[in-house]
């Protein structure tokens, strides 16, 4: 499909941010903005505009029913100059995914790519270079169709926007965080649209974020529905590290969102650059492998922290559980700076992981 350009004149452009700025996440736009929609059963109209306000209709069934889906990406410029995404063909397929779960139209991956890729090469100036900076790039996608029955929509529009930003969690990588092991709030149930990243899922993620904050804890690590197993935390997949310097990450169902992230460590471990494996994991067996030891490093994983290591964790009856000695581990810190290097190119990446932007204009 053609994508059409309506670009400001640099006159009336924000100038990027200067380099010694204090980003912060997801804070920050960019001058454009891609937006193309569907109706009639087809996409149409992809086009780069101006970012600004996207009109809507009261009935729009998005404000309604809640068929919103998003993604995110990152983007990284590396010491030729040259900007570079990190595995947003992942990103792709799993929106594709989210769209069946949530009964909304896919989108060829092939023009998934151009269309972010096309938004970056207009914004290139935007692209941060501090360390753990990225340009953080959001495409979504809502039902807009003026409706009230419920059912799918027949119309739609995706967009994608960019922010130039900082580390997720203040202090980045460096600071490590608690979470609270909750058996009152709960994520997902199987059959529903857990595996999905559907808007829905993080407005009923915000009172269980809320009740952690007022603990001191950072997020929630969610249990399944019958309080048995590890299944994730808010924001990220959850990990630990192992005596033998194995990642184990809760084997993914359907009611646990498949963090790119997390799927990359599984690869590095099937390539034989760490051991990392799925499995089933009991919260009670669990919290006593942290106590004893048997588990030295815990965390997150997922595309805007990368990794958050995880220093202890607060049982809802008060129990404070240290992980290891309550500092970053080792294995955690190794992989965040292999993974690093990998996005920034700093070294060879597995193969595919990297997509230049062209330049286009």
């Amino acid at each position: 499909m053609r994508i059409d350009y309506q670009l400001l004149p640099e006159s009336e452009r924000k100038m990027p941010p200067s380099s010694g700025e204090n980003l912060g996440f997801g804070t920050r736009r960019t001058n454009h903005m891609f937006l193309m929609n569907y109706a009639d059963g087809e996409w149409r109209n992809p086009r780069i505009v101006p970012y600004g306000p996207i009109s809507l209709m009261p009935g729009a069934m998005c404000l309604h029913y809640g068929q919103t889906l998003f993604e995110g990406i990152k983007a990284f410029r590396h010491a030729d100059g040259e900007i570079y995404t990190f595995r947003p063909d992942k990103n792709a397929e799993r929106s594709n995914l989210s769209a069946k779960i949530l009964c909304m139209p896919s989108i060829p991956v092939p023009l998934y790519l151009e269309a972010l890729h096309r938004l970056i090469d207009v914004e290139r100036e935007w692209c941060p270079t501090l360390p753990e900076s990225s340009l953080y790039i959001r495409p979504f996608m809502f039902a807009t169709q003026d409706a009230l029955g419920v059912k799918p929509s027949k119309e739609y529009i995706f967009c994608i926007m960019l922010s130039p930003s900082g580390p997720y969690y203040p202090g980045g990588f460096s600071k490590a965080i608690r979470l609270l092991v909750t058996k009152t709030f709960h994520r997902a149930v199987s059959g529903g649209t857990g595996e999905a990243k559907a808007g829905g899922n993080y407005a009923a993620s915000l009172r269980a974020a809320e009740h952690a904050y007022a603990q001191n804890a950072a997020q929630v690590l969610y249990l399944s529905a019958d309080n048995s197993q590890i299944e994730e935390v808010g924001s990220m997949n959850h990990f630990h590290v192992r005596k033998d310097g194995s990642f184990v990450i809760p084997a993914f169902t359907d009611t646990i969102l498949r963090s790119i992230t997390a799927l990359s460590v599984l690869e590095l471990g099937r390539l034989g650059l760490i051991k990392a494996r799925e499995e089933s994991i009991k919260i009670d067996d669990f919290l006593k492998d942290v106590a004893s030891g048997e588990i030295i490093e815990a965390g997150g994983f997922g595309t805007a922290a990368v990794i958050s290591p995880v220093n202890e964790y607060l049982l809802e009856d008060g129990t404070v559980i240290k992980v290891g000695t309550g500092e970053i581990g080792a294995h955690s810190r190794a992989l965040y700076e292999l993974y690093s290097a990998f996005q920034t190119g700093l070294q060879p990446a597995p193969s595919g992981w990297l997509h230049k932007v062209e330049h286009y204009v």
